[in-house]
């Protein structure tokens, strides 16, 4: 019976506590994730939400506690063993090939076990560049695939390197602050892509862009303290009064 109430959980996270020379980063978190969610996960500075991340890909090890992952643990395995079975982390400054055209960070992508240099020497399959096709189609960036990447704007980088963790075929995409320095319209654009892409997809986002996070129309994790503190959505967090409170009573910000 247990296993029919967990089937649909991609991830659990189970009283998961991290002390850093007594600090506790987080203290008996609790959160789980149904496959094909998008979740977002706010909270003020010091809320947990990096360790939070650091846990689940193997960066940091907990303390105490467990972190399931397809009904097995990841606690104790390496971080490149964690990213091969399907977690995938996107951090806030995009990491792409700058001096390398749109195309080609997507071709090395999409061939992740590939060597790097073999994929710029050498011709894509005919499978890889429809892959390749498919994903510049979804982040709009078609008429820019020739172009070096170091010279897309600063939110077209971001769905670049979206673009380039979905090509690695995550079961579970961490999105850590995408939005950071974007645009009003890039955001909004940055929010409909990721609405966009769940379903298909499992994707956890952290964020401090209130507007962003409720376009998002997701489930909200509340973080404060190493703790959830609430979750639902957002409608039902800005009326919370515990997070009003932790917001120090900024109800206009959420």
């Amino acid at each position: 019976m247990i296993f029919d109430m967990k089937k649909d959980i991609l991830l659990d996270i189970s009283n998961v506590t991290v002390s850093f020379e007594g600090f506790l980063a987080l203290k008996q978190l609790n959160l789980s994730l149904k496959q094909g969610e998008l979740r977002a996960v706010i909270g003020p500075n010091g809320a947990g939400k990096t360790t939070f991340l650091d846990v689940i890909t193997g960066k940091v090890k907990p303390t105490s506690g467990d972190v399931f992952f397809k009904g097995k643990s990841l606690i104790g395995k390496k971080e490149h063993k964690i990213a091969r079975i399907g977690v995938g982390r996107k951090f806030q400054s995009p990491r792409i090939f700058e001096n390398l055209t749109v195309e080609k960070n997507l071709e090395i992508a999409v061939s992740q076990y590939s060597s790097p240099l073999k994929i710029i020497a050498n011709k894509p399959s005919i499978e890889k560049t429809e892959e390749v096709k498919k994903l510049l189609k979804i982040i709009n960036l078609s008429k820019q695939y020739d172009l070096e990447a170091g010279s897309l704007s600063h939110g077209q980088k971001q769905w670049l390197e979206i673009a380039m963790l979905l090509g690695q075929k995550p079961s579970l995409m961490l999105i850590d602050e995408p939005v950071a320095g974007l645009t009003d319209e890039e955001t909004e654009l940055t929010a409909d892509l990721l609405k966009s892409l769940s379903g298909e997809n499992t994707i956890i986002v952290i964020d401090h862009d209130m507007e962003f996070i409720r376009r998002l129309e997701s489930n909200v994790t509340v973080l404060n303290q190493g703790s959830v503190l609430c979750e639902g959505s957002m409608d039902q967090i800005q009326n919370d009064p515990k997070v009003i409170e932790v917001y120090l009573g900024k109800k206009v910000s959420l």
